[in-house]
């Protein structure tokens, strides 16, 4: 298969770093684009089997399968320049609040896909969603297929798309952050900063892991480890004294209204 990554910045070349670590495709084969001098050099420097260029029609002739991964902005002139590239190719589209009727429009005679990946994806552990309409939709298989070397890839009806994107695709950064708390509040304690932010990570990785694994619900779990008087109980009055499930539902619900008026600016 050949894979082209048209605007290949900070997510295209996660996506390709984990598609490489998979074996999932080969260099020879790949092609980049870019728009900047120096990023066109860095990428060259750093996959010198590739083709690099600032040429998206280029790129887009020499590959089956071409990965959208410009800004929003940018999406309309990429896609309508190389018509012609990508017609009758799979295009898959990782924008962003930009809707399949907009990226059909602009590029009517390609199988057009969305696929909402995050940055996991990088170490093969990226939670991604694929969407398709009408004959597109023929191209689900290859596409899950080809996102699935990077982690847990679902194919979703385009209308869960943006709550999709604020709970996988900015959750990594809303992950961060109560990471980052937790182990801040086992410094205060004593704990070596190096000591906490790693058995704090894996914390949670078990966690999660325990929770795909079993099935169980994560109240079940939590009740697992939870003592009337004791430790955990403790901890957990004050996490709901600060009104943490509100604080965090609520955050999920504005990145989805958030995504959402995007994808409306673009209709």
């Amino acid at each position: 298969m050949k894979l082209g990554i048209l605007g290949c910045g900070q997510m295209g070349e996660t996506i390709l770093k984990g598609l490489l670590a998979a074996d999932a495709v080969v260099p020879e084969t790949t092609a980049l684009t870019t728009k900047y001098d120096a990023h066109e050099q860095e990428l060259k420097e750093r996959y010198p089997k590739m083709l690099v260029t600032q040429d998206n029609n280029q790129a887009a002739s020499q590959s089956d399968i071409v990965i959208l991964a410009t800004n929003p902005q940018a999406a309309k002139d990429v896609l309508t320049s190389c018509r012609e590239a990508i017609k009758g190719k799979i295009v898959v589209s990782i924008c962003a609040g930009i809707y399949l009727e907009k990226l059909v429009g602009w590029a009517p005679e390609s199988k057009v896909l969305r696929v909402m990946p995050n940055t996991p994806c990088l170490i093969g552990e990226g939670t991604i969603a694929v969407s398709a309409q009408g004959e597109a939709k023929s191209a689900i298989p290859v596409v899950r297929d080809l996102f699935s070397n990077l982690g847990l890839c679902t194919v979703l009806d385009e209308k869960y798309l943006d709550v999709f994107t604020a709970l996988a695709s900015s959750g990594p950064a809303f992950a961060f952050v109560i990471l980052e708390a937790l182990a801040d509040g086992a410094v205060m304690m004593g704990l070596p900063r190096e000591i906490a932010a790693r058995t704090t990570a894996q914390m949670l990785q078990g966690s999660a892991r325990l929770l795909l694994e079993t099935g169980e619900h994560p109240a079940a779990l939590k009740d697992q480890v939870t003592t009337p008087g004791g430790i955990t109980t403790a901890g957990l009055l004050v996490m709901e004294d600060g009104g943490i499930r509100s604080t965090l539902a609520r955050t999920i619900q504005k990145a989805t209204n958030t995504s959402n008026m995007l994808g409306e600016k673009e209709r």
